[in-house]
């Protein structure tokens, strides 16, 4: 049996209609592009990747096709703002992937993720070499070799070998009605 953990997420407050009428929260598509607006189509891609890598370690319930993002404590949580809510959140602790905020940034951003300093010094003098940075490298079609190995790195988000920050995300496939203990407004 696992143990029960908390997290915190703010959300759009038509979240509570989604709850209210279904009993749960999957993150969709339109939510994405309404948040992100003209850069939804950078993060659908990324979360697309990033739904496919992660089911590998929680495998996620067949209607849903993108993350919710966590935070690990009360004090990490994003403050709620205007037309949102926090909702603070208990579940098994299985049901939960934990990654580094700054890999995820760099995954984002499309940026390499070293394994360690020895390697991000290697790829640094690679990129010198070329005359380009690895947004170039990923943006361009100019440098096939250099974005496969920077979408590669990526992988590197579940390795707890490479850690890029000390500051942790986590998320969630769905919410849960029952799993809400607060909702701020």
């Amino acid at each position: 049996m696992t143990s029960k953990v908390k997290v915190w997420t703010k959300q759009h407050v038509n979240i509570l209609e989604d709850l209210d009428q279904t009993g749960r929260y999957i993150a969709k598509k339109e939510y994405i592009e309404q948040k992100m607006e003209d850069h939804s189509n950078l993060y659908l891609a990324v979360y697309e990747w990033y739904v496919h890598a992660a089911s590998h370690f929680v495998e996620p319930p067949s209607d849903v096709r993108y993350p919710i993002w966590v935070s690990l404590s009360e004090e990490e949580s994003i403050q709620n703002s205007e037309g949102n809510v926090v909702l603070e959140i208990e579940l098994e602790e299985d049901q939960l992937i934990i990654v580094d905020l700054l890999k995820w940034g760099n995954i984002v951003n499309h940026l390499y993720i070293p394994k360690d300093l020895a390697d991000q010094k290697e790829h640094t003098q690679m990129l010198e070499k070329y005359g380009i940075d690895d947004i170039t490298a990923f943006m361009t079609p100019f440098y096939p070799n250099i974005k496969q190995k920077i979408e590669q790195s990526h992988e590197r988000l579940f390795d707890d070998t490479s850690v890029l920050g000390e500051m942790k995300v986590g998320t969630i496939w769905e919410i849960r009605k029952e799993w809400i203990t607060k909702i701020t407004r």
